[in-house]
């Protein structure tokens, strides 16, 4: 990469290539004489991303009151002691990226400290995020395998009956419910499957009804993935050509997963693997059951983590969702 010539201006799109190729590079973002040094840094392997700005002789990093954003101290070349300001969650690398340079702005166009200028611009993200409508990374791809599985069920059901199925959007325990079988579908971005359970009924099967449990994995998919504003466009398209009475309620669903036409993204993804499918019983869970036996059957509020990774495939899927692509 090369110096920046007028302020800290860095696409993605470049630095996804270097994620994408798996590749080390680093960007000043500050003026070659200028001081404090700032630069940002993609990590030796393409592995993660960080922004390092030079601090004074006593000067400390501030603290992140962030949970996804971690501050430390590193010595770099020359002796400079530098602030390394980076996510510690990779799905949140694209989000990351866009603070990581409105701290730089701060710093090297306003003349802000670093001190200043990270908590300045937490402060006005958050209360731009506070406000109703805002996606997260996490809703983003959790959508992208949705409509990843919706895609795949119209092909056996036909885009008017998946259309119908998607009823997680309208608060049903489940994402999909087909005539004689469930889905709960989780996506991440992570190395693990690890996925997040919203209460007891997302994994427990209605009754004579059995449960499938869809685990999706995307990485970033560079000029070969997709953004989700691409895969929202493409099912509304097909559906719009081949089931138009199911357009206003695949509206109405996409509205409900807080998608606007209005919001536009330049994310590429890509499934990192293939689907895992399991049936709900082989999943790592909690169950009424359990906390009955635990004497907790008082407790009604219900959040955990399940790890899936590494578990087989149920056998006998109702579905084949083997060679899963993004619409």
């Amino acid at each position: 990469m090369t110096e920046a010539e007028s302020g800290p201006v860095l696409a993605w799109s470049t630095v996804e290539h270097y994620l994408g190729e798996g590749l080390g590079a680093s960007y000043r973002l500050s003026p070659a004489d200028g001081h404090p040094v700032v630069s940002y840094e993609v990590g030796h392997g393409g592995a993660d991303i960080a922004l390092f700005v030079e601090l004074e002789r006593h000067q400390r990093p501030p603290r992140s009151p962030l949970p996804a954003v971690d501050i430390d101290q590193v010595a770099v070349g020359g002796g400079l002691r530098m602030a390394r300001i980076r996510t510690t969650q990779a799905g949140l690398m694209r989000d990351f990226h866009d603070l990581a340079l409105a701290v730089a702005d701060r710093i090297v166009t306003q003349n802000r400290t670093l001190d200043r200028a990270f908590h300045e611009t937490v402060g006005n993200w958050s209360s731009l995020l506070d406000r109703p409508g805002a996606m997260s990374s996490e809703r983003r791809i959790g959508l992208l395998g949705e409509l990843a599985i919706l895609a795949r069920l119209a092909e056996s059901y036909g885009w008017e009956a998946a259309v119908d199925a998607w009823t997680g959007p309208y608060g049903e325990e489940h994402d999909f419910a087909l005539a004689d079988f469930d889905i709960e579908v989780k996506a991440t971005a992570a190395e693990r499957r690890r996925h997040v359970i919203h209460g007891l009924g997302q994994l427990q099967p209605a009754p004579d009804r059995p449960l499938w449990f869809a685990s999706l994995r995307f990485t970033r998919g560079g000029a070969g993935g997709r953004t989700l504003t691409e895969s929202v466009d493409a099912v509304r398209g097909i559906v719009a050509d081949r089931a138009p009475a199911a357009l206003s309620r695949l509206n109405s669903s996409l509205e409900r997963c807080g998608w606007s036409t209005r919001r536009e993204d330049d994310e590429r993804w890509t499934p990192r693997d293939e689907a895992l499918l399991l049936a709900a019983e082989a999943v790592p869970r909690l169950t009424p059951g359990i906390l009955a036996a635990a004497s907790l059957e008082r407790i009604s509020a219900v959040r955990y983590e399940t790890d899936v990774t590494g578990l087989a495939p149920t056998p006998g899927a109702p579905v084949d969702f083997s060679g899963l692509r993004l619409p």
